[in-house]
């Protein structure tokens, strides 16, 4: 006899889940969740209550505390990984993407010298791009996938001349954190594998809207931020299970070659761990599910995605027929997320955002570690006007935008 699947709870809709989140109850219309998302109460309440638990205390097996924050930590990789569709042995945790990123470039510089190459590509954020460039001081050559304008896509063509029997590792993002740009990453990956070159990419921006899994998307590496994702400011590393051997990133010495805490760098944030894990309840329950599982993750996905779609819709139709606005990069909702990059004529980008803040809109403006992209535009460094969008934003945050731009 089977028996029934346990029975779900009501999806909550956006006033309940928007009353999660305390920043909201001040009245402003906050578009700038590219640099930040806001935390739900459970986050916060979880970081407060390990404080006041615990204080600074470290992970210690000789006591009690010690074991249950050793605890907590291993609970914190499981949930990465779930996150991820990843095994906890893969998946670092540290202060943020980019330092995890350049702790990696420290591994290559290791491996890499005078005639290897490495590609990134024309969309990326600095956080995949600097610490690339710092091989060059090793002597490794670093090429630009440039974008095709003025949509700012990538083009499998562009990647195939650049593509060498040299080539070491493409950088590229999932999803620009200033155009809203999605080039496809399954096509991508298995276009650089092919080449016989490994692939890094930047989840950071692309996360909250569609969670990474590494099971599909293909990639060697791939970074993303729990802070964009409604939890406190964390950054990820995810590593190909069979390369985290044979990669030489500076460690402490008495820490195994391979073992994936070794490029975390010092004692963690636990206080920091213990409200991701307070963001992770949070999105099981967006989904209906009683369990903490991939499963459950996944369909918080789908949920976001619902809930975000028609609000990018009015985002993206508002502002293309503004006459006063002139949007950069795709000319529509198809290959994008819920970030738009816009200037108003007559007005330098601060001045619109300043504008628009004095109103109560919040929206952010200059370039965003996004230099590549914005310098091919002609953009840099003044930048442009950024809003972005989280599933709790409403359509009448787009509103007032569109409003308040005159």
């Amino acid at each position: 006899m089977t028996r029934p699947a346990p029975a779900r709870a009501p999806l909550p809709t956006r006033d309940d889940l928007r009353a999660q989140f305390p920043p909201l109850a001040q009245g402003r219309a906050y578009l700038d969740n590219a640099a930040g998302g806001l935390l739900p109460l459970r986050a916060i309440e979880a970081v407060t209550g390990h404080l006041m638990t615990y204080g600074a205390t470290n992970a210690m097996p000789g006591h009690q505390p010690g074991r249950e924050i050793l605890a907590l930590k291993g609970r914190a990789r499981e949930g990465t990984a779930l996150f991820l569709n990843a095994a906890p042995q893969d998946v670092a945790l540290a202060q943020s993407a980019t330092a995890l990123t350049f702790r990696l470039a420290g591994a290559f510089a290791r491996l890499w010298g005078p005639g290897d190459e490495v590609i990134l590509s024309g969309l990326e954020h600095e956080s995949n791009a600097s610490p690339w460039r710092e091989l060059e001081r090793v002597g490794v050559t670093v090429k630009v996938w440039h974008a095709r304008q003025p949509d700012m896509t990538l083009h499998p063509d562009d990647l195939a001349a650049l593509l060498t029997p040299r080539t070491r590792l493409v950088a590229v993002t999932a999803a620009s954190n200033a155009l809203g740009v999605t080039p496809d990453i399954p096509a991508i990956t298995a276009q650089v594998r092919a080449a016989g070159a490994w692939t890094i990419v930047d989840a950071v921006h692309a996360a909250p809207h569609t969670f990474p899994d590494v099971q599909t998307w293909g990639a060697d590496f791939l970074t993303f931020s729990p802070y964009k994702v409604w939890a406190p400011h964390l950054g990820a590393l995810w590593i190909r299970p069979d390369l985290r051997a044979a990669l030489p990133w500076p460690r402490l010495e008495f820490i195994p070659v391979g073992d994936i805490t070794g490029i975390e760098h010092g004692t963690p944030q636990f206080e920091l761990l213990a409200g991701w894990l307070g963001t992770l309840d949070y999105l099981r329950d967006l989904a209906g599910h009683a369990d903490l599982t991939r499963a459950a993750l996944e369909a918080a996905s789908g949920r976001i995605h619902e809930l975000e779609q028609p609000v990018m819709e009015r985002l993206v139709t508002g502002l293309l027929n503004h006459d006063l606005v002139t949007v950069y990069g795709p000319q529509g909702t198809q290959g994008r997320v819920g970030t738009v990059a816009f200037r108003v004529g007559g007005e330098a980008p601060e001045q619109t955002a300043g504008r628009l803040s004095r109103a109560g809109v919040d929206v952010a403006a200059g370039h965003f570690y996004a230099a590549q992209p914005l310098r091919d535009l002609g953009l840099y460094p003044q930048g442009v006007v950024r809003a972005s969008i989280a599933h709790y934003t409403t359509t009448d945050d787009i509103d007032r935008l569109l409003a308040e731009l005159g």
